[in-house]
């Protein structure tokens, strides 16, 4: 039987997440529209995504209006614009929640950026999130940084459910599957219902190939052309192996005894970046059952016309994928370098983005301050 690619991509284990969320894609019905037609079942959002849809003054202005005039504090506009959103996008998909049995059906919204490194902060307002959109289908994402792993617990431990976003080594993928399941034996201890609490681990895989590749060009030798734009792939390779490994040890099977679900890994940051490379790359080489796959609506609806599943092109390539890396090593470029940089350009991208997304509802909430209607406010 004929299937387009996004089932297949679906039937062979890889829930479809969109990586994009706006109150114009809701209200629209376009986000509807795609679970309809593009097997998507989750979505995932950040501050760059909402700093983007804030913009759009036909979808906004209305609520930039009523909260100027009752004064609301820019910092709360901001929360009560993006947790209605959330809110709105999880209902959209709620049945898809109650089909997949809370699998799936979610949708992710950040802590601030700003506090990544503030662990206390964070606890603080994973739960205010979470509190606040009331939703069981939210995931709160909370940065993989040190300080971030304490709170990851912590969130768990209270039955919140979490996608651990800017992941990059594999170390630091190992010490937030060890948060993940501390926070569920903390929450067993407590007397937690764990079987309801979810969790996806943000393991991001452009950004390697992007930053690794820069240096190898400089090399200009043959060595250093033949694992071009192989480590992104190769850590993430390595990254399921350690996933397979820590969700398949004695530990972990007391916890799925009392009902717990393994944190699965979620690829994230698959739009490619190099024109050179196949532009559904980074979705063809990370196909295995019971992964994540995120993806910004153009890399979508690339797989969508001309993506190619050709079964499980994960498991087994370990070794193959060390060999990429070492490769890298020895020519000099540090993993752990590039890794650790990575982390801090994430945070700081974000921090930026959250400055544009609080700027923008300040100027938007300016527009309206004095005013009785959106109509008084353009004239």
């Amino acid at each position: 039987m004929n299937t387009t690619p996004l089932q297949q991509l679906s039937d062979a284990g890889v829930a479809v997440w969109l990586d994009d969320l706006s109150r114009q894609m809701i209200d629209s019905g376009h986000l509807k529209e795609l679970l309809e037609t593009r097997n998507v079942v989750g979505v995932t959002s950040n501050p760059t995504i909402f700093a983007k849809a804030v913009t759009d003054p036909s979808a906004y202005d209305e609520s930039f209006g009523e909260l100027a005039r009752a004064g609301v504090p820019v910092e709360e506009a901001v929360n009560k614009l993006i947790t209605d959103d959330v809110r709105s996008a999880c209902d959209v998909l709620a049945p898809v929640y109650e089909r997949t049995e809370g699998l799936d059906g979610r949708v992710s919204l950040e802590v601030s950026p700003d506090i990544a490194h503030d662990t206390d902060a964070t606890i603080q307002q994973a739960r205010e999130l979470w509190n606040t959109v009331d939703r069981p289908n939210l995931f709160i994402k909370i940065p993989a940084t040190r300080e971030g792993l304490a709170a990851i617990t912590a969130a768990t431990a209270e039955g919140i459910s979490v996608n651990v976003t800017l992941i990059f080594s594999l170390d630091r993928y190992r010490a937030v599957m060890n948060a993940y399941l501390t926070g569920l034996e903390q929450a067993l201890e407590a007397g937690r219902d764990i079987s309801q609490i979810q969790s996806v681990a943000s393991f991001f895989i452009s950004r390697i190939d992007t930053a690794i590749d820069a240096e190898l060009e400089e090399l200009d030798s043959d060595a250093a052309r033949d694992v071009m734009g192989k480590a992104a792939i190769a850590n993430g390779h390595l990254a399921y192996e350690a996933y397979a490994e820590v969700f398949g040890t004695p530990r972990w099977k007391t916890l799925t005894e009392s009902g717990g679900n393994p944190q699965r890994p979620l690829w994230a940051s698959t739009g490619v970046k190099n024109p050179e490379y196949r532009d559904v790359r980074y979705v063809e080489e990370l196909i295995v059952n019971n992964c994540v796959n995120t993806m910004p609506g153009a890399t979508m609806e690339a797989f969508a016309d001309h993506g190619q599943v050709r079964g499980d092109t994960v498991t087994g390539r370990a070794s193959e994928a060390e060999e990429v890396l070492d490769t890298v090593e020895r020519l000099g470029i540090s993993y752990v370098k590039i890794t650790e940089q990575l982390e801090k350009e994430g945070v700081s991208k974000f921090a930026d983005s959250w400055s544009e997304l609080v700027a923008s509802v300040s100027d938007g909430l300016a527009r309206f301050a004095g005013t009785d209607s959106p109509e008084e406010a353009r004239q």
